[in-house]
């Protein structure tokens, strides 16, 4: 019990610095970059998304002011599968050189383009865009707190309401931005680095004297009086044949924030003490499984295992009940186990890919500023872990006395990723009939299966191949011929109430967080507290573990040797609830109202909480089965 408590100690410590590491440590995705007084800095334009439909489009996909020649910036495969399109822009500011109501372009708008600008407005769409790699930030003040500020991705398009006493309800876009560029200034060299980057947008119908040209000087934008720009009382409605002039400010302020911290204000918005009561409500949850186990191996196994080994004649053995008497059937190969050995390995191939995910970012290589570099990385270890996927089925069918190794290795190959594949296929299908961004284009789709064909389903057939060449793990008892009659259960221990009882408490102590995942997922915010969601991963590792052993233990005393499947379903039970808090998530924090929308939404939730209850349940199974190895293969059997 010592060791017990002085390794967890050693977890706890070592999971509280890398948490500490994860917050001072910052691994940039991109070189700093100098700037000299007068330096071009150029704009780049990100995806238009929207809350209420998560639908991402293209930020040119809308009428907007366009530079001479549209460049696309270099994608990863993580920035596609995210629906990001990056690409450069009309606007153009010189470093610490202030602009005032600088005019981009000047647009009439027709039938079409309104509508399509009504559209976007009505459903709440934001523009992105990128300087120097930050994302652009509309600052929002808290009324609550003091000098607390939060950050909303981009600006909104416009907004819908009245004006000046007319009752009926108006569009009007946001054609005045007024952006703010903080930097860092180093005084020995004289050149900034750029540290944030904020907008503030306004609706204004701009007026001019005499007739449009290059030089045309705004009545609206007078630089002695700039009241009509911060305050306007005529904005710019969005109607069919209403002229749009877009024009921009731009100021530049000093900053004390040093470029290695500059992604620091977007990245610790939330507060530290959520997180600490998730970790901490987790860690109740943890010590009291751990009590239940420590007493069920110390005190009632210790004591069964010292009273078995001291019977003298095979006539008292057979007198005992509990779990010593199913030992001749405790080991026997379940219905359907070449789906369990699939499924197990499928579970360690989503366990090394997250391990080695988490381990990379808890150490500040999955910087912000890579954008999709989360996502890509995750696809490429998924990828390359087919190897293990591969190896455990294997090793795990040849123990049940399989001889097609090709088979399992096929199974495992393809079951998996096939199901999620048909799911996201579909789901694609529906995006692209959008006319979304957030589609795939066949160029990335082709991509995605030629990893899967050329690079996974290989590496699952070189897995399968050592795993079944080493030599099939010998069970500590011998397994009877004929199968032994389990007697009649008591409710408590009927298979479905046991399995998802077993699920409520691996769920309950990783739900405070994944309310934050779900939030920087479907609410567009910053997630990057790796450090706290490493420490949960670990707590859920341990509670899927002990859970399923203390169910394992009673249902085995119960007389009932079905414990395989079972103790997979127990743990993996919990995707269950994380399922159902999607749909309440849904419905109580979203404001999703088109049914595509909310088919996207449940259908990548499906996919979600699939790969969720894979990797419990695998966590579970491992877990039972090395107890159940453990406890008999410590009793004397005649």
């Amino acid at each position: 019990m010592a060791r017990g408590s002085l390794a967890f100690h050693i977890w706890i410590s070592v999971c509280a610095l890398l948490l500490l590491r994860s917050h001072c440590f910052y691994l940039p995705g991109v070189a700093p970059e100098d700037f000299k007084k007068g330096d071009l800095l150029a704009v780049k334009v990100n995806k238009l998304a929207s809350t209420k439909t998560q639908l991402p489009y293209s930020y040119y996909s809308l009428p907007y002011c366009r530079p001479q020649r549209i460049v696309d910036s270099a994608e990863n495969l993580g920035e596609v599968l995210r629906g990001d399109r990056i690409e450069n822009s009309p606007y153009v500011f010189k470093m610490r050189e202030p602009e005032m109501c600088k005019i981009v372009c000047r647009l009439t708008l027709n039938a079409k383009s309104a509508k399509e600008f009504k559209e976007k407005i009505i459903d709440e769409y934001q523009a992105n865009m990128i300087l120097d790699n930050l994302p652009l930030v509309f600052p929002i003040e808290r009324p609550d707190q003091e000098k607390s500020v939060v950050y909303q991705h981009g600006f909104h398009i416009g907004l819908k309401g009245q004006y000046a006493g007319i009752k009926e309800e108006k569009h009007f876009i946001h054609n005045h931005l007024s952006f703010t560029v903080k930097y860092h200034k180093d005084v020995q060299t004289d050149t900034s680095r750029i540290v944030g980057f904020e907008v503030k947008p306004f609706s204004v119908k701009h007026e001019y004297e005499g007739e449009w040209n290059d030089n045309i000087r705004l009545t609206t934008c007078d630089p002695h009086a700039k009241r009509l720009v911060t305050n306007s009382d005529s904005p710019q409605e969005v109607e069919d044949k209403k002229e749009v002039i877009f024009t921009y400010d731009v100021e530049f302020e000093g900053s004390d924030v040093k470029w290695a911290s500059r992604w620091d204000t977007y990245l610790l918005m939330t507060d530290d003490q959520i997180h600490w009561f998730s970790v901490v409500n987790s860690l109740m949850i943890v010590l009291f499984l751990s009590g239940m186990v420590a007493m069920i191996m110390l005190r009632t196994l210790y004591r069964d295992i010292s009273k078995y080994n001291q019977l003298e004649t095979q006539e008292e053995a057979q007198e005992e009940t509990g779990w010593k008497l199913v030992h001749g059937d405790v080991f026997r190969p379940p219905t359907n186990s070449d789906l369990l050995c699939v499924y197990v390995g499928t579970g360690v191939q989503f366990f090394g890919m997250i391990l080695v995910t988490m381990i990379f970012a808890v150490l500040g290589f999955l910087s912000p500023s890579n954008r999709g570099g989360l996502m890509t990385m995750m696809l490429l270890l998924w990828v390359f872990m087919g190897l293990f996927a591969g190896y455990s089925s294997a090793r795990l069918y040849k123990m049940f006395k399989g001889t097609e190794w090709k088979k399992i290795a096929l199974k495992t190959a393809f079951m998996f990723p096939a199901i999620v594949f048909a799911i996201f296929f579909v789901l694609n299908a529906l995006v692209w009939g959008q006319k979304s961004s957030g589609a795939l284009p066949f160029g990335t789709m082709f991509a995605l299966v030629f990893l899967w064909f050329g690079i996974s389903v290989p590496l699952v057939f070189v897995g399968s191949y050592i795993g079944f060449k080493k030599p099939a793990i010998e069970d500590p008892v011998k397994t009877n011929k004929i199968p032994r009659q389990i007697p009649e259960q008591a409710w408590y221990m009927n298979p479905a109430f046991s399995i998802l009882i077993g699920g409520i408490l691996p769920f309950g102590a990783v739900f405070i967080e994944l309310f934050f995942i779900l939030t920087s997922i479907w609410l567009h915010q910053f997630y990057y507290i790796f450090g706290f969601l490493f420490l949960v991963f670990i707590i859920l590792i341990v509670t899927c573990a002990e859970i399923t052993v203390v169910l394992c233990y009673f249902q085995l005393c119960s007389e009932d040797y079905l414990w395989w499947w079972r103790s997979y379903l127990t743990s993996g039970s919990s995707a269950l609830y994380l399922f159902l808090y999607a749909a309440f998530y849904f419905f109580t924090k979203l404001e999703i109202t088109k049914p595509v929308s909310g088919i996207l939404y449940f259908g990548y939730m499906l996919i979600v909480s699939y790969a969720f209850f894979v990797f419990t349940g695998m966590i579970g199974f491992y877990a039972c089965f090395w107890f159940t190895r453990l406890i008999y293969s410590s009793v004397k059997i005649e």
